[in-house]
C-alpha cells in the first residue's frame, strides 16, 4: 500500500472515475472507492460503503474517540470530470514539484491529505470522532454527498476542495430556471394570423440583461462580489418559413448568502408580469434546479482551529476568501454542520493539464491533522 502522499495520489489519479453522469461510459467510482476502502482496512481504520445510486460509491471511514470530544468530518469527492483532449490523464507524472494527471487537483490531492490525517491520528487517544467522507457525483448532482448525510453527522466539517492554502468561508450557490414564451404558428406570409415566440423572448431578454445590471448595484458580499445572471441556452421556432410558435430559454443566477430560490423565482416572474401589457405576449416560467449557497462565521470555532493550526504549519496566518464556484460544503452546512473548506494549491481543474502542487498538499495534510488534533481533544 503507498504511505507517502506523491504515492498515493499517484495510486488514486490512476484509477479512472470519471463521472458517468457527465461523460457516458465514465468509469464511475467503484473502483476508486474499492482501493479507498483497502487503503483504510490495510491500516485498521474501518469502513464501510454507501450506494447513493446503481454503482455510485461513496467511503464513510471513522476513527473513534475515547469520549466527551468534538468530531470532525473531512470530506472529499470521489468523481472527475472527463479527460477528452488529454494525452495521458491517468498516468501522474511528477515535474519540478507538481503532479500532473486527471484529478490531481480538483481533488485527490485534497482525499490524499484526509486520508494520510486520518492515520496520523488513529492512534491519538482523541475524546472526539473523526470521521472521512469521501463521496461519489460531486462534479455532477451530488448524490453521494446527500446520501452519506442521511447516515452521519458531526460536530463541524472540512471539505478539502482546493483553496491555494487559504481558509475559503463562503461561496456562491447557483439556480436555474426556464423560461418559455409562446407564439402562435402561421405560414411566413401571414404577419396577420402569426404571433412571434423569438420575439418575445427578445423583450425577455432584454428585461434579464437589466436586472444582471441591476445585481451589479446591489451591496456586494465582502467575499464573493456581486450575484449574477445568464442566458446560457436557448431554441424556437420550426422551420425558416413559419412564425415560431414557442421558444425556450436557459437561464442561470449566481447567487450570495442570503439569497433564497424562492427570491430569485419572485424577481423573474415580476419581470415577466412586467411585459405582460405587450400585445399577444405570454410567457412560463419553472425553477428546475437550486443550490444554495454557503456562508460561515469567520469566529466559528473550526474556522479559528483551522486558521491556528494553519497559521503554524505556515509561518504565518492564511487569507480568508471566498470562491465563485459551488461545493458539496452547501449540503455540510445545511444540515447543520458547520462547515470549511480548505485545500492545496495547483491548477488546470476541469481543464486538459490539470495539476497540484505536491508541497502544498504535504503542508495540507499537516494542517489537516494538526486541525483535527485541537479541535477533537
Amino acid at each position: 500500500m503507498p504511505e507517502t502522499l506523491p504515492d498515493l495520489l499517484s495510486a488514486l489519479v490512476r484509477l479512472d472515475s470519471t463521472n458517468p453522469s457527465l461523460v457516458p461510459e465514465g468509469a464511475g467510482e467503484t473502483h476508486i472507492a474499492q482501493f479507498v476502502v483497502a487503503w483504510l482496512a490495510a491500516h485498521g481504520i474501518p469502513t464501510e460503503l454507501d450506494e447513493a445510486a446503481p454503482g455510485r460509491y461513496s467511503v464513510i471511514a471513522r476513527v473513534r474517540g475515547t469520549g466527551g470530544g468534538r468530531s470532525l468530518l473531512l470530506n472529499a469527492h470521489l468523481d472527475t470530470v472527463g479527460t477528452e483532449g488529454m494525452p495521458a490523464p491517468f498516468e501522474p507524472t511528477i515535474r519540478d514539484g507538481r503532479l500532473y494527471g486527471r484529478g490531481a487537483y480538483d481533488m485527490k490531492s485534497g482525499l490524499a491529505a484526509c486520508l494520510l490525517a486520518l492515520l496520523e491520528v488513529r492512534d491519538a487517544g482523541l475524546r472526539g470522532d473523526v470521521i472521512l467522507t469521501a463521496v461519489a457525483d460531486e462534479e455532477h448532482a451530488s448524490l453521494g454527498m446527500q446520501s452519506v448525510l442521511a447516515r452521519v453527522t458531526a460536530d463541524a466539517a472540512i471539505v478539502a476542495e482546493p483553496t491555494e492554502l487559504q481558509v475559503c468561508t463562503a461561496h456562491k450557490g447557483f439556480t436555474w430556471h426556464e423560461i418559455t414564451t409562446h407564439g402562435r404558428a402561421a405560414h411566413g406570409s401571414r404577419p396577420d394570423l402569426g404571433v412571434d415566440a423569438i420575439a418575445h423572448m427578445g423583450r425577455v431578454l432584454g428585461q434579464l440583461e437589466s436586472l444582471g445590471r441591476d445585481l451589479q448595484q446591489r451591496e456586494p458580499h465582502p467575499l464573493l462580489g456581486h450575484g449574477s445572471l445568464h442566458a446560457s441556452l436557448i431554441s424556437g421556432g420550426q422551420e425558416l418559413s413559419s412564425y415560431p410558435e414557442r421558444c425556450t430559454l436557459l437561464v442561470e443566477r449566481r447567487t450570495l448568502p442570503g439569497e433564497t430560490p424562492e427570491q430569485v423565482t419572485r424577481e423573474i416572474d415580476a419581470l415577466l408580469a412586467g411585459l405582460a401589457h405587450e400585445p399577444q405576449f405570454y410567457a412560463e416560467h419553472r425553477l428546475t434546479l437550486a443550490r444554495d449557497p454557503f456562508g460561515i462565521a469567520a469566529d466559528a470555532p473550526i474556522v479559528q482551529t483551522l486558521q491556528r493550526a494553519a497559521g503554524q504549519v505556515l509561518g504565518q496566518p492564511p487569507a480568508v476568501m471566498g470562491q465563485t464556484f459551488w461545493m458539496d460544503s452547501a449540503f455540510l452546512a445545511a444540515a447543520g454542520i458547520p462547515t470549511v473548506v480548505f485545500g492545496p494549491c495547483g491548477g488546470g481543474a476541469h481543464a486538459t493539464e490539470e495539476w497540484v502542487d505536491l508541497a502544498s498538499a504535504e503542508q495540507c495534510r499537516q494542517i489537516l491533522t494538526a486541525t483535527i488534533r485541537a479541535f477533537c481533544a
